[in-house]
């Protein structure tokens, strides 16, 4: 008869046992500590498992895509954003960037800048910046240079050096009138003017515009001739 009560005893005890240990796990368990999961953007495997560690978290590389702007190797983006917080020995997964996309530079050097932009474009490059300067042996929105050059590999940008064409130079227009079409004709090319004539004749009768007005090179001067 006490043998019969004992067995159910025993029993009772390895399920009440069993309990305790269960709760007690759970116990552990549940209080983990929490930590706030470091920005690891921008850097390298080492730096980034370095911080890591230190939280008592590990490191799981992800993937690796293109960025421009993240250096080969270093870490693009993770998947627990930076602040938020996790359970102690918890694995960060982590992208790391394989630098830009490398391409070869197209040659646009003394093609017109609108025409340079189409092919940029149909290349997958954008103009990062645009530089204009004044220039007498190109003219205005003409590629003069630019970086990096063709043989050169590159990211998505390029810079473009484009002339704005020559200074504009000022003058205080000349008399004409009373010259012979010969001298009114070599003046205007020395001032780099051009000259539109109308009438006959071997003298310069009157102009367009007048003496002594501003006018800058390149400009058109209309001369009425009459003859002798």
């Amino acid at each position: 008869m006490n043998k019969l009560i004992k067995i159910p005893l025993y029993i009772a005890g390895f399920i009440l046992l069993g309990l305790l240990f269960g709760y007690l796990t759970f116990k552990v368990l549940s209080f983990s500590r929490t930590v706030d999961v470091p920005d690891l953007s921008g850097k390298s495997l080492l730096e980034a498992n370095d911080l890591l560690n230190k939280k008592g978290l590990y490191l799981k590389i992800e993937g690796e895509d293109y960025d421009s702007t993240i250096p080969h190797g270093h870490i693009l983006r993770q998947d627990v954003p930076a602040g938020n917080k996790v359970k102690e020995r918890r694995g960060i997964k982590v992208t790391l960037s394989k630098g830009p996309k490398i391409r070869s530079i197209p040659a646009v050097v003394g093609e017109s800048l609108e025409k340079a932009e189409s092919i940029l474009l149909q290349n997958g490059l954008k103009i990062a910046k645009l530089i204009r300067v004044h220039s007498n042996s190109v003219e205005k929105d003409r590629i003069i240079a630019q970086k990096p050059d063709p043989e050169d590999m590159v990211g998505e940008k390029i810079t473009l050096l484009v002339s704005s064409g020559p200074y504009d130079v000022i003058y205080y227009c000349p008399d004409f009138q009373g010259r012979s079409r010969q001298e009114a004709e070599e003046l205007a090319e020395r001032l780099g003017l051009r000259v539109e004539i109308a009438g006959s004749g071997e003298r310069v009768k009157s102009q367009k515009p007048n003496p002594n007005s501003q006018i800058k090179a390149g400009e058109i001067i209309h001369l009425q001739l009459w003859g002798e």
